[in-house]
């Protein structure tokens, strides 16, 4: 089995293709079993594949006298240890942002609500001074056409044209929150 072995390093070591090809097929299947213990089946292949993928790459560095066996089985121990770790930051990184926002995910409506009610007073602010002007006292004051007309020293038609204009401009700013305002 070693010179078997050395003979197909010494192949591979000169770029055979075929003595690639027995590597793989002699070795795949006990690497996939080996990387099982460590690793998810769906992580196995792919850190199989990398150690080939490396094995291939750097045929013309090897040397024969090394056990391939142990070369191998130690490659895919070491990406298989590194995938572990790498899943471990992973799963602290999503603690730590799980914890850092909490509150969004276990009230979501809390979340939502205080982000359109940041998007509407936004879209209030940026309209003209007299059409907000007028929107507010309509809207949040719940003054008449006539009061603000009095008010405001205008009549009637501009207080209504104002507030007409401003619900316009307020629908096309937040037009694809509309129905998230509606449901709210």
């Amino acid at each position: 089995m070693v010179n078997e072995d050395r003979e197909i390093l010494e192949k591979l070591k000169a770029g055979d293709v075929q003595a690639f090809d027995i590597i793989y097929g002699q070795y795949y299947r006990g690497l996939f079993v080996f990387a099982s213990q460590y690793v998810d089946e769906s992580d196995c292949e792919e850190i199989i594949q990398d150690v080939m993928l490396w094995l291939w790459e750097n045929h013309h560095i090897l040397i024969p006298e090394l056990s391939l066996k142990s070369l191998l089985f130690s490659a895919v121990k070491n990406k298989c240890l590194n995938r572990i770790a790498h899943l471990q930051m992973r799963q602290r990184v999503h603690e730590r942002l799980y914890e850092k926002y909490k509150e969004m995910f276990e009230d979501p409506d809390f979340y939502i609500e205080g982000e359109i009610l940041n998007l509407i007073s936004k879209a209030i602010s940026e309209l003209p001074a007299d059409y907000r002007e007028a929107f507010e006292l309509n809207r949040f004051e719940n003054l008449t056409y006539n009061e603000i007309a009095e008010m405001t020293g205008v009549s009637f038609k501009t207080v209504a044209y104002r507030i007409s204009q401003s619900l316009r401009i307020l629908r096309v700013k937040l037009k694809d929150y509309l129905p998230l305002i509606l449901w709210l």
